[in-house]
């Protein structure tokens, strides 16, 4: 069977036809293509490390007890729990070994005055007494500090070296026996919470205990009609701190 040829005019729309699709090809392939943008860069994680300086305030109360002993009026104790306003300032560096979570290393030192450390008063039967041993006016610490950190949150324990001093009572000068030097050393131990507000502000929240030694202490004892002067005995320096605080870091 022979075929017959394509009439010129046929072939000639055929020719077109196909010219029109593979230029549509070629300028479909140098269309530019519509790709997803690339999602933004995460922001850099959170560290603790740097230096940072702040305040602070909170409540300081005695835990321990004063006792006094003499032949006239045998042995006196006299409770703790006086307390009172405590606040000052601190300076610090801490180190985040990885940044976002993870160990934090750090060490801060503070200067605090304080409310609560003055001598104390009282009664054996109905003679006042009154106590002659160095009031404690400020303290400092200088500590280290392990925490972890969960992104803004730490979680912190810390202990080092505390150290004291105020003034004498008004009745150390009339009083027979040593006294201690008001400046007293020991140490400091607790633990606290801090969360970064900003990258640069923070808060926290600590609780402290400072034990600045045993004090070597005496009593004034006044009977009916002269004054005596009785005594010798041991006043605990131990004392609890709760107190809240702001820093800022660098």
């Amino acid at each position: 069977m022979t075929r017959r040829p394509m009439p010129p005019a046929k072939s000639g729309l055929f020719s077109g036809f196909l010219g029109c699709l593979l230029a549509g090809s070629a300028c479909a392939a140098d269309l530019p293509r519509r790709a997803a943008p690339p999602p933004p860069p995460l922001p850099p994680a959170f560290t603790w490390t740097g230096f940072y300086v702040g305040a602070n305030a909170g409540y300081g109360f005695r835990g321990g007890s004063s006792r006094y002993s003499d032949a006239t009026y045998g042995t006196v104790t006299e409770s703790g729990g006086k307390g009172g306003f405590v606040g000052g300032g601190q300076i610090g560096y801490n180190y985040q070994i990885t940044p976002g979570s993870g160990w934090v290393l750090g060490a801060e030192a503070d200067l605090q005055a304080t409310g609560f450390g003055r001598r104390g008063d009282g009664t054996v039967g109905a003679t006042p007494y009154y106590g002659v041993a160095p009031s404690l006016d400020w303290y400092g610490t200088l500590r280290g500090r392990v925490g972890y950190a969960f992104d803004r949150w730490l979680v912190y324990g810390t202990g080092g070296f505390a150290y004291g001093g105020g003034s004498r009572s008004p009745y150390a000068s009339a009083y027979p026996y040593t006294l201690p030097d008001t400046t007293r050393l020991g140490y400091a131990a607790g633990a606290g919470i801090e969360y970064a507000l900003t990258d640069h502000v923070s808060v926290k929240v600590e609780g402290l205990y400072v034990d600045l030694g045993k004090q070597g202490t005496g009593t004034t004892v006044y009977d009916a009609t002269v004054p005596a002067y009785y005594g010798t005995g041991r006043s605990e320096s131990g004392f609890g701190v709760v107190r809240g605080g702001l820093n800022y870091r660098f």
